[in-house]
């Protein structure tokens, strides 16, 4: 099982603990009073695994960048810089 991180239970836990209190809801025969109390857990719970799936999305996004080519749009900047910079030494 992943470590937590941060004091925080990792993104499989998490997300058991939600299908679990989905499964409650859905099985049904429960007082209004701990549908509620389980809606809200469960509507915590789906916000807190948005938020670490937002986080690794964020960091496959900066590893791609770091691994991509540089894009032609950055390569004709600074070829024209370059040039830009001969010129004012002339």
């Amino acid at each position: 099982m992943p470590a937590k991180r941060d004091g925080q239970p990792p993104f499989e836990e998490l997300y058991k603990n939600l299908e679990d209190t989905v499964e409650k809801l859905e099985k049904g025969g429960l007082p209004l009073e701990q549908s509620i109390a389980l809606y809200e857990e469960g509507m915590a719970l789906a916000k807190r695994c948005q938020e670490v799936l937002d986080k690794a999305e964020l960091r496959i996004t900066k590893l791609r960048e770091s691994f991509a080519p540089p894009a032609r749009d950055e390569i004709l900047e600074e070829e024209d810089e370059e040039a830009l910079l001969e010129v004012e030494e002339e």
